[in-house]
């Protein structure tokens, strides 16, 4: 059973400049419907952690780098500014936020940096003392999946006890994967694969099967950490990791996402406001329902 997640959220997120110059790109918010039902605007990181808490999870390694303290600062609970919002006639707000200071309450959070800014790969690698021998739970910090009782990470999960594998990831279809990870893969099920390599940012890609930065590992993956060297932008591509296992003859498996789930990723100003849309359109029909 997994019980340890490693957030990694220190990338610089140059491609969003200058919006991410003093802001950290996990803090950018997209639509979220508040208790009371309303709109309202969060932070894309505070989504993914409360997500993770409604799929039950208490042990968080949040993985941050340089200029990245806005962070911290949002996760670390501050009373005055709910009583702030009360004396403002603003109980609703205040609601939202002392149940996410609840959440942060009751789970472990930690603080892990990274100096440099040496990749994803780099950035789960420093989670190593966090994780030991255990299995952990990999969720990148921008990105967030709409999904009715986070049934995609049961479904990863699920998948990954079946098939006993050392490592499992989603994947999702795109017509061009070129700025992913991509996979060449064999199914073995519905919506399930054998993983027979994997690539990252690949000119040709081999396949139209992109994945997506929600993983399950054994704890193998820091020893093909540690043997991994920098690759595309001259970084360590936990993708370049996956592809060791591969070769090891680790069991390596992919989870297809359903249809009726949607990825939101943040990484450029296209996706973003890709997600903004979807976020808010997500919104408008659950209200209206």
């Amino acid at each position: 059973m997994i019980k340890k997640v490693v957030v990694p959220a220190a990338g610089l997120g140059t491609r969003l400049f200058p919006a991410t110059k003093e802001q950290p790109k996990e803090m950018l918010p997209i639509f979220a419907r508040l208790t009371n039902g309303d709109a309202g605007v969060t932070p894309l990181l505070q989504l993914v952690f409360e997500q993770l808490y409604e799929a039950g999870f208490r042990e968080f390694c949040f993985v941050v780098g340089r200029g990245k303290r806005t962070i911290e600062d949002h996760f670390t609970p501050d009373l005055n500014c709910g009583v702030m919002l009360r004396d403002r006639g603003k109980s609703d707000q205040a609601s939202d936020l002392e149940n996410f200071y609840l959440k942060l309450k009751t789970s472990s959070v930690i603080w892990v940096n990274q100096p440099e800014p040496k990749g994803f790969g780099d950035a789960v690698l420093m989670a190593q003392p966090f994780v030991q021998n255990e299995l952990c739970l990999v969720h990148a910090g921008d990105t967030y999946i709409i999904s009715e009782n986070v049934a995609y990470l049961k479904l990863l999960m699920d998948a990954y006890s079946r098939v006993n594998a050392d490592a499992a990831f989603l994947v999702q279809e795109m017509k061009d994967p070129r700025q992913y990870g991509v996979i060449e893969a064999e199914k073995i099920g519905k919506g399930v694969y054998k993983v027979l390599a994997a690539v990252e940012k690949p000119e040709k890609p081999p396949t139209n099967l992109a994945i997506m930065p929600i993983y399950a590992f054994n704890p193998v993956i820091f020893q093909a950490l540690e043997k991994t060297t920098p690759g595309v932008g001259g970084e360590i591509q936990l993708t370049d990791a996956i592809q060791r296992l591969v070769e090891w003859g680790s069991n390596v498996c992919a989870v297809q996402l359903n249809p009726s789930e949607v990825w939101l990723d943040i990484g450029n100003p296209e996706t973003y406001w890709k997600a903004l849309s979807l976020s808010y359109q997500h919104f408008c029909r659950r209200t209206k329902s």
